[in-house]
């Protein structure tokens, strides 16, 4: 894998940067909306596990980009995953500033499935030019899958 190690720490340190900005409205612990007003799936995730989860698929989303990165943005194909990418990344964002920022299951969900199809076509575009790139958002996908149902189920028991 002939990545270039500066676009490579780049890339990651550009997803790490979306999550970080995304979680600057996830709740403290303890916090009321969250924590004690939302009713909740009794399989819902402890919170202790999203940091980690999270922190693992920006690595594995900011080496995907830069195997993708690598055959060069002048190619049509490659400008297109890229662009999509960014799509995406912002819609990550944004489910974190609908669901927590907003306190709206309802907005969350409807940016989760923009985000969930965004994932799709990222998987499709970066498959057109790295296989790898592509197999690294698979983790990507079916974390938000998950997360997508337990939205739409925080958003159905809270009406």
């Amino acid at each position: 894998m002939n990545v270039n190690p500066v676009v490579l720490v780049a890339c990651i340190a550009l997803c790490m940067l979306v999550g970080f900005a995304g979680s600057v409205f996830t709740p403290e612990q303890g916090s009321n909306w969250y924590y004690s007003v939302l009713n909740k799936p009794s399989w819902n995730p402890p919170s202790w596990l999203f940091a980690p989860v999270w922190t693992l698929i920006f690595i594995l989303m900011g080496i995907s980009l830069s195997l993708v990165l690598r055959e060069g943005v002048e190619k049509p194909v490659v400008a297109a995953a890229v662009i999509v990418f960014g799509v995406n990344l912002f819609l990550n964002f944004g489910w974190s500033a609908m669901f927590f920022g907003l306190q709206s299951p309802f907005w969350g969900y409807l940016e989760i499935i923009a985000l969930w199809l965004s994932i799709i076509l990222s998987i499709v575009l970066f498959a057109a030019v790295s296989k790898t790139a592509a197999y690294l958002l698979i983790p990507y996908l079916l974390w938000v899958s998950f997360a997508s149902y337990l939205t739409f189920t925080i958003w159905k028991l809270n009406p």
